[in-house]
């Protein structure tokens, strides 16, 4: 059975659906069931996956597909309300991104532990934290081939990818990345942040999925993969 918010969340995206051909964003989906934050959105879109009525759709931004609807489903949709905003596109990524193989952990069964480094910033970066006298207990089928490490994220920017202020993010060891994928940086060797990673030419583009945060670039020599981002841990 769905609440109330996931009912009118999943009637929203299949109207959208059908009415675009393209899943509406995050803004969007807010502003339809007068929601103050997309955090709220989220959590409705999460509990929708795990109860087979949505799918996320690997390496596409904005990518869901309506796998059912409720047996009560009503051919009314719900109709997006206009704000001042609607007339601002902003030059950002919007984000939905693929979290590069990232599981959400529901399950405490055949775990190891990962020391927690402590707070990174998903939106201003901070100084790294190197305390490891601090651990975490992770699933092992979470963790890939190499060593890993956890931290717990500090602040919004990348909630549009899935990643909300408070989570726990594991991350893989390595010095290089994908395009595309989510990464731990460091920058000019003293601040570390969590961003998805974009070569541009002879430049490095760290990318925020929040419109609210500005795309920060870098030359190369600026900035050092730490780790990609394979996990996340959520507390309820």
């Amino acid at each position: 059975m769905l609440t109330k918010k996931q009912y009118e969340l999943l009637v929203y995206i299949d109207s959208h659906l059908k009415e675009t051909g393209v899943s509406p964003s995050f803004d969007e989906m807010k502003d339809a069931l007068g929601l103050r934050s997309k955090s709220g959105i989220h959590r409705l879109i999460t509990g929708l996956v795990e109860r087979g009525f949505l799918h996320r759709l690997p390496h596409r931004a904005r990518a869901l597909e309506v796998l059912r609807l409720p047996e009560n489903f009503s051919e009314q949709p719900i109709r997006r309300r206009k704000t001042p905003a609607d007339s601002f596109e902003p030059n950002i990524i919007h984000g939905d991104f693929k979290l590069s193989g990232a599981t959400i952990a529901k399950t405490d069964s055949e775990a190891t532990e990962l020391p927690l480094y402590g707070r990174i910033a998903a939106g201003t970066p901070i100084e790294a934290l190197h305390d490891q006298s601090t651990m975490i207990s992770v699933p092992v089928d979470m963790l890939g081939i190499g060593d890993h490490f956890a931290l717990e994220v500090d602040g919004d920017s990348m909630i549009e990818a899935g990643i909300l202020d408070g989570d726990t993010v594991v991350i893989q060891r390595s010095d290089n990345a994908d395009n595309g994928s989510i990464v731990v940086a460091l920058v000019d060797d003293n601040e570390v942040t969590l961003k998805q990673f974009r070569r541009k030419g002879h430049s490095i583009a760290l990318e925020p999925a929040n419109k609210d945060f500005e795309t920060r670039i870098f030359g190369p020599d600026r900035v050092k993969v730490q780790g990609q981002l394979i996990g996340l841990i959520r507390k309820y």
